[in-house]
């Protein structure tokens, strides 16, 4: 387990705990501003906002690079006159040669195995840089990509904010966290992902999780006071919605970690979210016109207030730009089904703060399926070991 592995599960927590803020900010501001569109292009274009910095990191990276390049050559024609002329070998040669007892050719045939290695090893770094070099896409590439999964990810959010628009917080959670099941099965069908017992276990640990807290009761002392929306009203419609959101979701993490490889190697994943946020906010915008025609979206309007104008805005740089990047680092440093398993982690959350925050009760079936999320978050971790362990 390197240490981009460790490093994407400490994301999977962070992005946990932001989702979970930003989907109740989401649902709150939607009680005055029930735009899912306006918030979801708003959101996803604001990723623009990676390309400026991916074009400055990549110029500073390659003024680092050559600086170091010249450098390092002028360190090595330093290091070759030293050998050349005031090492304690060639002035042993010198003399042998003012002696007569060395010959030209034997003083060539002395160095011919030094020149040789130094030779091969700079053919060695020229091969690996070529390879690396070989390996990863271009800005040109990494551009269509982004503009081929852009729709993907914009359907994804519409849909899951379009569920927050029409039913509760922990009912899309639940529904989102069935996304562990596409992804396994898409990531097997596009081999991207191997099938073994124990990842199969873990998804249906999980989704047994996930099937518990929903058939679950839960009870809060502040009942009274929240909202229509905050009670958990449920709509068809909003739970469809939320279940097509884990299917766009599983089909864009198994893409996301195809073309991005192993450890994120082959592309620039920050380039590529810049990427989406600009097709985004150029391609999408018309959008509006046929979901509004259609009776989805209601009819545009902006936000009423200066403060709602800043809640939107601040929930757009924090619940997408941040998190959804974060998210990316995720799925390339782990896997898709551990990325997309952890994202299940949001029940167990949820659940505790709503317990601190509205004194909410549970029942017992649904701390359960919580326990059951969080195992089967653990096993697919874990996949490799049991595997070996028991001989699968």
């Amino acid at each position: 387990m390197g240490w981009k592995y460790k490093a994407g599960l400490f994301l999977i927590a962070t992005v946990v705990v932001i989702w979970v803020a930003s989907a109740e900010v989401t649902q709150g501001i939607f009680t005055d501003y029930k735009q899912p569109f306006a918030v979801t292009y708003l959101g996803a274009s604001l990723l623009v906002v990676y390309l400026p910095i991916a074009f400055l990191k990549d110029w500073l990276c390659s003024f680092l690079r050559r600086r170091s390049s010249t450098g390092a050559k002028d360190v090595e024609s330093v290091d070759e006159s030293s050998i050349g002329l005031n090492s304690p070998l060639r002035q042993r040669i010198i003399e042998m040669e003012l002696q007569g007892t060395l010959t030209k050719k034997d003083s060539e045939a002395d160095f011919s195995p030094h020149m040789e290695e130094r030779a091969l090893i700079s053919r060695t770094k020229e091969e690996v840089h070529s390879l690396k070099q070989g390996k990863e896409l271009t800005t040109r590439e990494i551009a269509t990509l982004g503009f081929y999964i852009a729709p993907i990810w914009f359907i994804t959010e519409y849909l899951s904010n379009a569920a927050l628009a029409r039913t509760s917080v922990a009912s899309t959670t639940v529904l989102s966290s069935t996304s562990g099941l596409f992804t396994l099965f898409i990531g097997a069908f596009l081999g991207q992902d191997k099938l073994n017992i124990a990842k199969v276990v873990a998804v249906f640990v999980s989704m047994a999780g996930v099937a518990m807290t929903t058939l679950g009761k839960t009870w809060a002392t502040d009942e009274s006071g929240l909202s229509s929306s905050a009670n958990g009203k449920r709509s068809l419609v909003g739970d469809l919605f939320g279940l097509l959101s884990a299917m766009s979701y599983g089909l864009f993490t198994v893409l996301l970690k195809k073309f991005s490889g192993e450890e994120g190697e082959r592309a620039d994943v920050q380039k590529l979210f810049g990427y989406i946020g600009l097709f985004t906010l150029v391609a999408l915008w018309w959008l509006i016109w046929p979901l509004t025609a259609l009776g989805i979206e209601p009819k545009f309007t902006i936000p009423h207030s200066a403060k709602l104008d800043e809640v939107v805005l601040a929930n757009g740089f924090v619940g997408s730009v941040l998190s959804d990047y974060f998210w990316a680092l995720c799925v390339v440093w782990t896997t898709p089904l551990v990325a997309t398993l952890g994202m299940s982690l949001t029940i167990p959350l949820a659940m505790v703060a709503d317990m601190v925050i509205h004194g909410r009760h549970y029942s017992a079936i649904y701390i359960l399926g919580s326990a059951q999320v969080f195992a089967g978050f653990v096993i697919a971790n874990l996949s490799a070991w049991f595997s070996k362990k028991l001989g699968l």
